[in-house]
């Protein structure tokens, strides 16, 4: 079976060749929409395939500003795609005509007229600039140059697309216009990714309200159209269900990580410490680590806490905020608290931990938890995202915010050498059952066959059917030339 791996980050790409490498059975094409060689110039579209893709541009503008109108999304989508297919949609969605069309359909939608002048949601003419140059860039997908009968899906089966929206884009492309299956695989869910990266965005509110539309729509139709869908975990199955995805469609598979054939880390280090990982932002809880660690050293006066991680953009102010709090609560002990920032070997981490604490609000990511399980050492997390699901009962989860019960937890696995034996080799054992390869290998594997099956039958040709002719036809019983029949 010959199979396309459409990926875009360096995890996903890292990922995928670890899947074609223990899948050798199988032909495997990788191809990233970010890395694909531009189509050839071609000239631009004009008279009525102009018309019609200006058409279907501004009825999907429509669809991301107004939501009566946002089941014309994906009629929208596909024609524009007919129109790629052709040639010459990025420069017709560069163009002046372009920009008029999403100022038109935008400033004409119910919510803009609602607004009135002067609301933060009324879109300027900078928006719309704006707007046209990051619709174009996202629609690129659609315009390369892999749908052709030489092009890079040609001869492909099943199209296995795990990575964002431009995978994505592709993957639907291909659905449309070759009829290929599309397994979609999703290990940090890009719809969440996207509506909390653009809290912090420097765009304007209407452009941050467009996009945030078209990737909301985007999903929602990768959900409809794919065959498979295979999230890293239930807590992501319940989201994927949530944006409209079919729950007898959905396979969880957990990701598999090489990390599980590893041996555990040495011994514990002389000074009990625990180690915090995360993002120094607000959903990242430090600062309510920071409290928590002044009620362990009440309880373990000798304890020190070691901070991974750094801000994001936008979040230096939260990271001042937290050294000087900590500066506030342990200046008597400046040693106790230290800011050691992005590891550049997790197992480093592991190896000077005595416990390992993750408090943030919005949960970590599956991987990440379980390459910690895989350490032996035991975790401490707060009830969020998928922790109950990857812990189970081999980690202690307390609730988020409150530095109260995540001191206790802290500091009862800190006095309690036989229980943080114990459950650390509980967790090793739980990460390696639920994040071997082969399980998901196998996985994969028959997934693969589930979607071929699916695929309609070529026509044979008229001399391969095998009952067309008499079975002396074929050992020679009648001379070349005599019709059997």
């Amino acid at each position: 079976m010959r199979i396309a791996l459409v990926t875009e980050s360096a995890t996903s790409v890292a990922w995928s060749d670890r899947l074609a490498a223990s899948l050798a059975e199988h032909e495997f094409v990788r191809l990233s929409p970010s890395d694909a060689e531009p189509r050839r110039v071609a000239p631009p579209l004009g008279g009525r395939r102009r018309r019609a893709a200006l058409a279907a541009y501004g009825e999907l503008v429509r669809a991301l500003v107004d939501a009566r109108a946002a089941a014309g999304f994906a009629p929208a989508l596909y024609a524009l795609a007919e129109a790629g297919r052709a040639g010459g949609l990025p420069a017709l969605l560069r163009s002046g005509a372009a920009v008029r069309t999403l100022e038109q359909a935008w400033l004409g939608s119910a919510s803009a007229i609602a607004a009135g002048p002067g609301d933060a949601g009324v879109p300027l003419v900078q928006d719309v600039l704006v707007a046209a140059d990051l619709l174009e860039q996202a629609l690129r997908p659609l315009s390369l140059s892999w749908y052709g009968t030489r092009g890079a899906l040609a001869g492909v089966d099943v199209c296995h697309v795990v990575g964002g929206a431009p995978s994505v884009l592709a993957a639907l492309a291909a659905k449309r216009l070759l009829g290929l299956p599309m397994l979609l695989t999703e290990h940090s869910l890009h719809l969440r990714e996207r509506y909390r990266g653009y809290r912090e965005s420097r765009y304007r509110r209407p452009v941050r309200a467009l996009l945030l539309a078209f990737h909301r729509l985007l999903a929602g139709e990768a959900y409809a159209q794919a065959g498979v869908i295979t999230p890293g975990s239930a807590f992501d199955q319940r989201w994927q269900e949530y944006c409209g995805a079919q729950r007898e469609r959905i396979r969880v598979v957990y990701e598999a990580t090489p990390l599980a054939d590893e041996p555990p880390v040495g011994t514990e280090p002389e000074r009990p410490i625990l180690a915090w990982l995360g993002p120094i932002e607000p959903s990242g809880g430090l600062e309510s680590m920071l409290r928590a660690f002044a009620l362990v050293r009440e309880e373990v006066p000798t304890a020190v806490l070691r901070v991974h991680g750094e801000a994001p953009v936008g979040a230096a102010g939260y990271e001042a905020h937290c050294r000087a709090l900590a500066k506030h609560l342990f200046d008597s002990a400046p040693d106790a608290v230290s800011f050691d920032g992005t590891p550049l070997r997790l197992r480093s981490v592991y190896e000077h931990a005595t416990v390992l604490v993750f408090s943030g609000s919005e949960g970590v990511r599956p991987q990440l938890l379980a390459a910690s399980q895989l350490s032996g050492r035991p975790l401490v997390a707060t009830d969020a995202g998928a922790a109950r699901e990857v812990l189970g009962p081999t980690g202690l989860l307390v609730p988020v915010g409150e530095p109260a019960p995540l001191a206790a937890a802290c500091a009862a696995l800190l006095g309690d050498e036989e229980r943080r034996a114990r459950l650390g080799h509980a967790g090793r054992l739980r990460a390696q059952e639920l994040y071997a390869v082969e399980p998901a290998i196998d996985a994969f594997r028959a997934l693969y066959l589930e979607l071929a099956a699916e695929l309609p039958a070529p026509a044979p040709e008229p001399d391969s059917q095998p009952f067309a002719r008499p079975a002396e036809y074929w050992v020679g019983a009648f001379p070349k030339g005599v019709p059997a029949r």
